[in-house]
């Protein structure tokens, strides 16, 4: 496949000048004719790489565009305690202007748009909604004039050294499982942030906040005011207004409470992009990034210097690789995106981490120079029980950023932080009666897995593709998990086996994942 060819530039831009009377309508106007893409384009070919030569790019609108909207000036000011803030990148999701030295922006815009926006710099704390959600966005209007203020408060703590929380598919359907998710979740998030003391700490909930009932968001900002630190916000499928006939209209209720569906910020040497990568074309979805979104993704990382980290948060997996381990040579449309090309492209330069959800699984994919985090759901598999239909537990993970390195775990709800295996006895496998089984739902190649017997070491565990006999137990069957019965187990790649003798009395698994950590279970006869 032919990827689009895209320049990057490491310097920031330098501060615009105020647009013409003419720059403005034609601004107005191009707002729109990127607005839109035919569904029939992306089902017709979803794999093919969008081109951005070949939509022109907002502001410039090409020649014989209908004007169906009052294009909007925006003229606002970012500052802290009275001083304007320079450099500070601001957008409307398509184009990405520069604050002035004074900290004040001009930007010319149409109310499709939704917002206008901020990158967050590192050093300021994360602006707030009521409920404790970041708010870095002001609403657009329909008026003609609009002014847009951003105040920022220094942060007093450090952000070179901070923590991300990472939370895939909350997923609530009602008030059950809302009450599952305040009672279960949000304490044990509350514990592990506390266990931070006052390192700085956020988090961003990775997209299917709610199951299609959207009149919970609610309760999901109540969790957020109870776990203690400002939360990001990604869209996922399940987070959508159905009705709407447009992708554009399908966000308008996560808008009103979460803001715009693609952004960025800076904390310490970290840069973080969110983008919605769910395009619903009126009857249905699938993993897609619309050209508005990569016009401004190319903008908004011209201005992050080359090699440094670049972590993305977006609902549906990249590529993931849940279809080959189904036997299929390519992924769904609604578990990958299509034009994946494009963003790998994008992402060439820097150090680049991807944090997705939406399968309900553990597991880590590397591809085009990205290392792909797949994260295991809050809610399991679905609220039917405590584990993913893989064997990962109901669960997050927890990011530990160290000036440029990154670090991670996954956080099984409920458990200690060192709880990163679960081992099966023997004849739990009809198809390996005699072997020991390890899930450990958080590998990656990098980590080694030995097993001892009676204190005796009896080198690595072999990894084998399969089934969690867990998982087999509690979502095999057309009547099971009583609450899902649609859930079934999924074969996955973390699976380790020892061949027992039978003679042995105790065998200890022992796992040292990629940063030296080493975690340990116990099986005794």
């Amino acid at each position: 496949m032919i990827s689009p060819t895209v320049q990057h530039d490491a310097r920031p831009s330098p501060a615009p000048h105020p647009p013409t009377r003419r720059a403005f309508l034609k601004a107005g106007a191009a707002a729109l004719t990127g607005a839109v893409i035919a569904p029939e384009r992306v089902l017709a070919d979803p794999y093919a790489p969008l081109d951005l030569r070949a939509t022109p790019p907002h502001p410039a609108a090409p020649p014989g565009t209908t004007l169906h909207s009052t294009p909007i000036r925006v003229r606002g000011v970012v500052r802290s305690r009275g001083s304007g803030l320079p450099r500070v990148p601001v957008t409307d999701g398509v184009q990405v202007v520069d604050t002035a030295p004074d900290g004040t922006f001009e930007l010319v815009t149409v109310p499709q748009q939704g917002f206008v926006r901020i990158t967050l710099p590192s050093g300021y704390r994360i602006p707030l909604n009521g409920p404790g959600t970041a708010r870095f966005y002001q609403p657009l209007t329909r008026g003609s004039e609009q002014s847009a203020v951003f105040e920022l408060e220094p942060d007093p703590v450090p952000q070179d050294d901070h923590t991300l929380l990472l939370l895939g598919d909350i997923q609530t359907q009602n008030a059950t499982e809302t009450g599952w998710f305040l009672s279960q979740s949000v304490p044990d998030l509350r514990s592990t942030v506390a266990s931070l003391g006052d390192e700085h700490a956020f988090g961003i909930s990775c997209g299917d906040i709610m199951f299609d009932n959207l009149e919970f968001y609610p309760d999901y900002e109540r969790g957020v005011q109870g776990i203690g630190i400002p939360f990001f916000q990604v869209v996922g499928n399940h987070d959508l207004d159905m009705d709407s006939p447009t992708d554009r209209g399908s966000v308008e209720t996560f808008g009103r409470h979460f803001g715009p569906g693609h952004y960025s910020f800076n904390r310490g040497a970290v840069h973080y992009v969110v983008l919605d990568d769910v395009f619903w074309y009126g009857s249905g979805y699938l993993g897609y990034l619309d050209a508005d979104t990569l016009r401004w993704l190319e903008q908004d990382l011209s201005r992050v210097e080359r090699g440094s980290p670049v972590i993305v948060a977006t609902h549906i997996p990249v590529i993931g690789s849940q279809h080959l381990r189904l036997g299929e040579e390519s992924p769904s449309t609604r578990l990958a995106i299509t034009n994946r090309e494009a963003l790998y492209r994008l992402l060439e330069p820097f150090e680049a981490h991807i944090l997705t959800g939406h399968t309900h699984e553990c597991e880590h994919v590397f591809e085009h120079g990205t290392h792909e985090h797949v994260t295991g759901a809050v809610c399991g598999a679905w609220w039917s029980g405590p584990i993913c239909h893989d064997g990962t537990p109901n669960g997050y993970c927890v990011y530990t950023i160290r000036g440029e390195q990154v670090s991670w775990r996954y956080k099984a709800t409920g458990h200690e932080p060192d709880y990163q295996m679960r081992l099966h006895r023997t004849g739990t496998d009809p198809s390996a009666p005699g072997e020991l089984l390890a899930n450990i739902w958080d590998w990656d190649p990098e980590w080694t897995v030995r097993w001892f017997a009676d204190g005796e070491p009896r080198g690595e565990m072999e990894r084998r593709r399969g089934l969690d006999p867990l998982s087999v137990e509690l979502h095999s069957g057309p009547d099971l998990p009583a609450r899902r019965d649609w859930v079934e187990p999924v074969p996955v790649d973390h699976l380790f086996h020892a061949a027992l003798t039978g003679e042995e009395r105790e065998v200890v698994v022992e796992a040292m994942d990629r940063f030296g950590r080493v975690y340990s279970g116990v099986w005794r006869r």
